[in-house]
């Protein structure tokens, strides 16, 4: 009986469903913590946490917004990619680009034996797409494409805006918990909690320790899914899953380890299985293949 083929339009609306009720998670874990930690103080204690927390959440996410991607192409050393010398790149990246109804992105070049790839910016308009050198000298034409095409769907999909969010998400957390783990030394003498119940501020301080760890877990899967989904996108613009394919197995093949900061990671084509980041290589394959 012949496997039934998957539309990748099919994958990248399930990808994306996926992603949505992830992104819920942390909204819940929020909203979990800031009732907890309500209940454990007086409201106008929360209420400067509160006010703290926004501001300094506020000023990472204009800072990171609109820098975002000169910080992730000078944390990699790239470099702007010569129109002649790199004719066969800037070529991949006009028929995707093309192929997608998106602006011509900024084309980079940054060192590295390994195949690899990401994309940056805040939005198309914005764009701009790094590919290492191993990844020119290891390719062919439809192999590239694919690379290439999968970044596009990034663009496409306005990934790098969403990951960010959910960076912010994590960071304000992140920022709520540790403010409340560290007023209670200050509080350690006052045995009265301003009307604090105990039964919530148990309550405040289980989710002040792992909220950050659970809604780092809940960023990394997010990661992973949108992996899944500019694949489906990528082929979608190739139309020829193959090129995609193969460029995967030769990545699988080289078995090189890409040392890369931790905060640009999740941009990029494939990471280091370990830091769970990206899905594995074979389980992309497997997916693609099913298209």
């Amino acid at each position: 009986m012949a496997k039934e083929k998957i539309d990748f339009r099919d994958q990248i609306a399930r990808n994306n469903r996926k992603s949505l009720m992830l992104a819920f998670i942390v909204f819940l874990f929020i909203v979990a913590l800031g009732y907890a930690i309500s209940f454990a103080f007086s409201p106008g204690y929360f209420f400067i946490i509160m006010i703290i927390a926004t501001i300094i959440s506020l000023l990472y996410v204009l800072a990171t917004y609109y820098n975002s991607d000169k910080i992730a192409l000078a944390s990699v050393g790239a470099k702007k990619a010569d129109p002649v010398q790199h004719r066969a790149l800037y070529n991949a990246v006009e028929n995707m680009s093309i192929a997608s109804g998106l602006p011509m992105p900024q084309v980079y070049i940054m060192k590295g034996e390994q195949i690899n790839a990401f994309a940056t910016g805040r939005d198309p308009e914005h764009s701009s797409i790094c590919v290492t050198a191993g990844a020119l000298n290891s390719l062919n034409k439809q192999e590239l494409e694919g690379v290439i095409g999968h970044e596009m769907s990034h663009i496409a999909n306005y990934d790098i805006k969403f990951i960010t969010t959910v960076a912010v998400v994590v960071g304000a957390i992140s920022i709520f918990s540790q403010l409340f783990l560290r007023s209670m030394f200050y509080r350690s003498g006052n045995n009265d909690r301003a009307g604090g119940n105990v039964i919530f501020f148990i309550i405040a301080i289980a989710l002040a320790i792992i909220a950050p760890i659970a809604v780092q877990l809940v960023q990394l899967a997010i990661s992973r899914k949108r992996e899944f989904m500019a694949d489906a996108g990528g082929v979608q613009l190739t139309r020829y899953p193959p090129g995609l394919i193969n460029a995967l197995k030769k990545i699988k093949q080289e078995n090189l380890k890409m040392k890369v900061p931790g905060a640009v990671a999740p941009m990029f084509f494939t990471a280091a299985e370990a830091m769970s980041t990206h899905p594995p290589i074979d389980k992309r394959i497997k997916a693609l293949e099913s298209m």
